[in-house]
Parts: structure tokens; sequence; C-alpha cells
């Protein structure tokens, strides 16, 4: 799959079927993210792969109980371990999270899985559920599984609004 066609395809999926998520496909999603790029290649990140029925209705609950992060069969948790900070002042982690999450999706996708970006939940109470230490940063969840559903496009500005050239 090109790219491109996986960015223009992707969508967040709230729906899932009861379908396990093969262990080869759940190994290269994971892949994908070991393989994107970080600052200084310091990796600084952990990710939890929750299967466990009982640990993942815990976690819906710890999300403001948004159901459909239960129904997937598998949630990824993605948590940063290293409190750097780079020259321009942003700390490293949130980033590097992000963008190994983004290469996920975007691999989850080409194998025909769903996704789904939640930054809605309680850090402290995830932590407490997955008996994550203090001094990690819990930065993002993923349900993870076959789509039982299939989203329209959502409207999309136009590169005009968003980009620029040579000044703000």
């Amino acid at each position: 799959m090109d790219v491109f066609e996986a960015i223009k395809g992707r969508r967040s999926i709230r729906a899932y079927s009861s379908r396990a998520v093969e262990e080869d496909k759940l190994k290269k999603v994971l892949d994908a993210g070991r393989l994107a790029p970080s600052a200084a290649n310091m990796q600084d990140w952990k990710f939890i792969v929750v299967k466990d029925e009982s640990t993942r209705k815990m976690l819906v609950q710890a999300a403001g109980g948004q159901q459909f992060l239960g129904t997937a069969p598998v949630v990824l948790v993605g948590c940063g371990t290293a409190q750097k900070e780079m020259t321009c002042g942003q700390l490293t982690y949130p980033v590097d999270v992000s963008i190994a999450l983004s290469f996920m999706f975007l691999e989850a996708y080409e194998l025909g899985l769903g996704t789904c970006w939640l930054g809605h939940f309680h850090e402290n109470e995830v932590k407490k559920v997955l008996n994550i230490p203090e001094q990690i940063r819990v930065v993002a969840m993923t349900p993870l599984g076959y789509p039982s559903e299939e989203p329209e496009p959502r409207p999309r500005k136009e590169l005009s609004e968003f980009a620029s050239f040579e000044t703000y």
C-alpha cells in the first residue's frame, strides 16, 4: 500500500468486531513503532499491550467510560520513559511517542486493523490499572482490532488555511 493512500484512508474507529488480532499482525504494528524516529535515537517509549478483558474494562473506566475502548481485542498504551528537553524547549517523550504511534496506526491500517487516538483518560487511573511507575508518562491509548464500521472522511482544512511559505 502506498503511504499517502494509507494516510488518506485511515479513520478513527470506534466500533470493533470481536475477532482476535493475529500475533504476527500485532508484532508488525509494534515493530512499526520500534522503527519510528526519536530525539537523539533515544527511543524513550514503552508500549503496553493489553488483551485481558477485565483489564480493558478498567481502562474504559479510566477513560471516562468510553466503551468502544474495551470492545477491541487489544488496547495499546503509549508511555514516555524519559523527561528530556530538546533545545527548542519541547519535551521529547510526547513527541517521540506520538510519532511512534502514528507509524503504528498506519501499519495497523495497512493490515486491515482499526485504531483511534485516545487522549481523554485519567493518567493516574491508567497508571494504577497497569502498574506504571510514577515517573513514566502515559501519552495516549488506542484500541486495536478489526473495524466493524467504515466512517466517512471528516472535513479537512485547505492547505492555505494551515500552511504558509517563508513566514508565518
